[in-house]
Order: structure tokens, then C-alpha cells, then sequence
């Protein structure tokens, strides 16, 4: 019985990192890009000269939709938003994010990008910023690379 058991293995192993890489496969297409942002001063424009800092994960969705959060350090932010601008440039709100914490802003549910703005999110053209009262034009930025 356990050399049955044991000759079983390799074949129920298989089975279970196949259907293991088919889920993780059809995630990612349902869960479009997750894009890890990492936000600074010296990529504001003008750059900005600061100790603060931030972080996050926004995902896009290939049906537009829009989802995360950034979270930061150092800064008391007044507001922050998802733009639309080549990096070295500024640009127009898109999405306004939400404050979700002391120094947390998240993006609403619901959020979705044009076509134009998906279009422009593919060429690396979208950035997320945090403002404050220092820096009303924006303290810290992160371009979304996808």
C-alpha cells in the first residue's frame, strides 16, 4: 500500500502545480497591473527638497478600472491624486484620491480611467502625487511605470 502511495505522488504534485500556475495565470488577467509606486520630492516638478516619502501599489485594470492606496511618511498631506503627465512634466487630476488615514489616501471605488488615460497609463504618462500645505503644487511624486 505505501508504494502505491508513494508512485501516486509525483502525479498528484503535477496535478496540483498545474492547477496552482492556471489560478495565479487567470489572477493576474483578472487583477490587471498591480504597479508598485514609490513617491519623492525629487521627482516633483519643480523637485522639492523634503524628508518625505511614500509608497503604495495601484492596480489597472484592463477594463479601466482603477484600485490601492499609497501610504506616506514625513509629510501632512492636504490632498492627493493620480495625474496624468509624462515624467519631467505636470499635468491635469484624473483621480482624485481619498484620505483613508493619517497618512494614507486611497484610490474611491468605482474610479476608472478613459481610454485616452488608459492609453497614456501604457506609455508610463500617469503619476501619483501627495500635497501639502509646504507644497500646494505637491510635495512627493511616483510616476506608475506599467
Amino acid at each position: 500500500m505505501n508504494a502505491l502511495h508513494q508512485s501516486n505522488r509525483p502525479g498528484v504534485l503535477g496535478t496540483i502545480a498545474a492547477a496552482v500556475i492556471s489560478v495565479a495565470a487567470y489572477s493576474g488577467m483578472a487583477f490587471g497591473d498591480q504597479v508598485k509606486v514609490t513617491l519623492s520630492g525629487d521627482q516633483e516638478v519643480p523637485a522639492v527638497k523634503t524628508s518625505a516619502s511614500g509608497g503604495g501599489t495601484i492596480t489597472i485594470n484592463a477594463d479601466t478600472t482603477v484600485s490601492g492606496s499609497v501610504t506616506t511618511t514625513g509629510v501632512a498631506g492636504t490632498m492627493a491624486h493620480i495625474h496624468i503627465a509624462a515624467a519631467g512634466k505636470n499635468g491635469p487630476v484624473i483621480v482624485p484620491l481619498t484620505k483613508s488615514g493619517d497618512n494614507a489616501w486611497s484610490v474611491p471605488a468605482g474610479a476608472k480611467l478613459t481610454d485616452a488615460q488608459y492609453q497614456a497609463y501604457k506609455a508610463g504618462d500617469l503619476y501619483v502625487n501627495v500635497h501639502s500645505a509646504e507644497n500646494k503644487g505637491g510635495e512627493i511624486r511616483g510616476q506608475l511605470k506599467p
